[in-house]
């Protein structure tokens, strides 16, 4: 990367700049943050594992942590694993400056958990759960489940597929005002 592990070049930080949401502050901070996770490495991996991502605070509490992680790696063994660039693009999608269509589509990969495009009734299901949290003690019942996901469709599928496609996604976010400013993570 050209300079000391803990500096970045001044053309690639213009470069991020143009690439992503985020100020030429918040990259900075974002670098230091993530040369952080790698610190006790001899030779700081390129990739930090999802393990240490999840460990950051600003994630630790997040019941969608795994998938964000899952969502963001250009890992070609798919292990949630991060490049810095990975980081950054997290950063920027869930940055104050981000728009609410480039918001809405990573909420929507997020929320794909089997990854097909769609969100069906087990994508939702597991949506469910992660907010509601998978304990005996918060964990709906079959009939309140099936109810929630029949209302989410009713309400969302545009198309009566059985399944809310991103554009209906998009369009159920659009009538959310609080989305944008809730969707965020702040290093």
């Amino acid at each position: 990367m050209g300079g000391s592990a803990s500096q970045l070049p001044k053309e690639q930080l213009a470069e991020y700049q143009e690439l992503t949401f985020l100020s030429k502050q918040e990259i900075l901070l974002a670098h230091k943050r993530f040369n952080e996770l790698t610190k006790d490495e001899r030779n700081p991996p390129t990739r930090v594992p999802m393990d240490k991502i999840l460990a950051l605070p600003e994630l630790k509490s997040n019941p969608f942590r795994k998938r964000i992680c899952n969502v963001f790696s250009t890992s070609e063994v798919k292990d949630g694993s991060l490049t810095f660039e990975d980081f950054l693009d997290l950063l920027s999608a869930f940055s104050d400056s981000a728009t609410l269509e480039i918001k809405s589509h990573y909420a929507f990969r997020i929320f794909d958990f089997d990854d097909d495009g769609t969100l069906d009734g087990g994508d939702l299901e597991k949506l469910v759960n992660c907010l509601t949290g998978d304990t005996d003690d918060t964990r709906l019942t079959q009939e309140e489940m099936r109810q929630l996901i029949s209302n989410i469709l009713e309400e969302s599928d545009i198309d009566k597929d059985g399944t809310v496609n991103l554009s209906e996604f998009q369009h159920v976010i659009s009538r959310s005002p609080d989305f944008v400013s809730s969707f965020k993570i702040v290093l």
